[in-house]
């Protein structure tokens, strides 16, 4: 399913991605589609947005009410046409799309890092060096504290996954060890 949505959202987020390079309007087409998304991420309205009830005039009307005076002309239209093609429910993954595509443009890359103890400025400092020298990108890390990792860390970077956590080794010697 996961994978049909991204199918379907790809050919939407290039579209916004090139227009929004033409137009210079990177950034407010990403908080745009970041509401947009927040919205139909929410339980409450993707029951509505999945409710064969409502017409599309209503889905159209509900969607630009949530988007209030965030949403330019163009991104109104992009609602439109969405609800047009019952492609509402698909936002999400267009968003996650566009910023893909926004981050590989601008030379950026998200690092998610999940640690056993919060991390310092300095730490995440010197691991946004480590890894603008390696990846020869801009780094943006996000960092979170699990103490079920027992210590150490796990990083994601785009496609790189590093699991350099206790609990990881733990579950990988377990693993080799057949039990």
């Amino acid at each position: 399913m996961a994978g049909d949505a991204t199918t379907i959202a790809r050919p939407y987020a290039d579209a916004i991605f090139k227009h929004a390079v033409e137009t210079d309007k990177l950034d407010l087409w990403s908080e745009m589609l970041e509401l947009l998304a927040a919205a139909v991420r929410d339980p409450a309205l993707s029951g509505l947005i999945a409710n064969p009830k409502l017409n599309t005039a209503q889905m159209t009307d509900l969607m630009l009410e949530i988007g209030g005076g965030y949403l330019s002309e163009e991104g109104q239209n992009l609602v439109k046409l969405l609800a047009v093609n019952d492609r509402l429910a698909v936002i999400p993954e267009i968003a996650d799309t566009y910023e893909k595509m926004k981050a590989e443009y601008e030379g950026t890359i998200d690092v998610h890092v999940v640690t056993a103890y919060s991390l310092k400025p300095a730490q995440e400092k010197l691991l946004s060096n480590a890894l603008k020298a390696k990846l020869g990108k801009e780094v943006r890390i996000t960092s979170e504290k699990d103490p079920e990792l027992i210590g150490g860390f796990r990083l994601r970077a785009g496609d790189m996954v590093i699991d350099g956590s206790i609990s990881g080794k733990i579950s990988q010697l377990a693993t080799e060890l057949g039990i």
